[in-house]
């Protein structure tokens, strides 16, 4: 058996019909029957059935065809990564990443960044948003994660929108039900350092009504936020994912009239967007969260 033959094996199976898996195939009719004749004979095997609508595969045909889809996942995976290795893309580029990697979608990314470029070396540092930012105007990070739009001196994508709530302990239902943002500001705040997206947000906010939060604790780490919600000690910003999460598993109250929307970018400097690297990886991005 060759390749011509397995692909022909697995384009007639998936169509069904000879006539459109020439079609697909850019063959005549004959060439593809021929194929699958000289497949199942150098098997020993009949793969195929005739019916009055077409071809259909026989029980033997069935449990070979998972085989020979790999095959062919596995030759194109392999021209893949030959054409990949022609690429002049190389180096090492530097990325500021924050929240957590599943939120941020790094592992496909990171993924099809080392399948497309494999000369091309990544070195992650992870921090908050803010640092994320300052790093990249300094160029100590060549790209990176950002919450929010940044101002114009930056290249950004805009990869999805999302809501922040504000999340109480177990119990202070009563507490925050139905209060508004200068209701809330009295309560025992847990507040963050300002390169943290959360003290932008929310800075601004109380700053619209003119009032100043309780702020009880100083925290840089959104686990650690989640544990002093969770014991008694005061309130927080959390991704509305988060918050839903926890308040059915361990009963944490969701402020029910307030909340905050921001966007995940991802950022470099405006004067390198057209940085071969850079624009390659925007690219690669915007194809991997699409239109969200």
């Amino acid at each position: 058996m060759d390749l011509t033959q397995l692909r022909a094996f697995v384009t007639v199976a998936r169509e069904g019909n000879l006539t459109r898996a020439a079609e697909r195939l850019h063959l005549t009719q004959p060439a593809v029957s021929l194929q699958i004749k000289s497949l199942q004979s150098a098997l020993n095997l009949q793969l195929f059935a005739r019916t009055p609508s077409g071809m259909t595969l026989t029980d033997d045909g069935a449990k070979l065809l998972p085989f020979a889809e790999r095959v062919m996942d596995s030759v194109a995976e392999f021209r893949q990564g030959a054409a990949a290795l022609h690429s002049t893309l190389s180096g090492r580029l530097s990325i500021g990443t924050i929240l957590d990697p599943e939120f941020i979608r790094l592992g496909p990314f990171l993924k099809r960044l080392v399948e497309n470029y494999p000369q091309l070396s990544t070195q992650l540092q992870h921090g908050m948003s803010g640092w994320v930012l300052q790093q990249v105007k300094a160029g100590a990070l060549d790209v990176g994660y950002f919450l929010g739009t940044p101002s114009k001196e930056f290249h950004a994508l805009r990869l999805t929108s999302f809501t922040y709530n504000v999340v109480a302990p177990p119990g202070w239902k009563t507490r925050v039900a139905g209060r508004d943002w200068p209701a809330l500001a009295k309560l025992p705040w847990l507040w963050t350092p300002p390169e943290s997206a959360h003290h932008r947000l929310l800075t601004k906010t109380f700053g619209h009504y003119k009032v100043t939060p309780n702020k009880v604790a100083l925290v840089d780490q959104e686990p650690s936020m989640l544990d002093l919600v969770k014991s008694g000690v005061g309130l927080s910003l959390m991704r509305e994912s988060i918050a839903l999460r926890e308040a059915h598993a361990h009963g944490l109250v969701i402020a029910d009239k307030v909340s905050l929307s921001t966007e995940l970018s991802f950022i470099a400097l405006a004067k390198r967007k057209n940085e071969p690297t850079i624009a390659t990886v925007f690219a690669l991005l915007q194809a991997l969260w699409g239109n969200e």
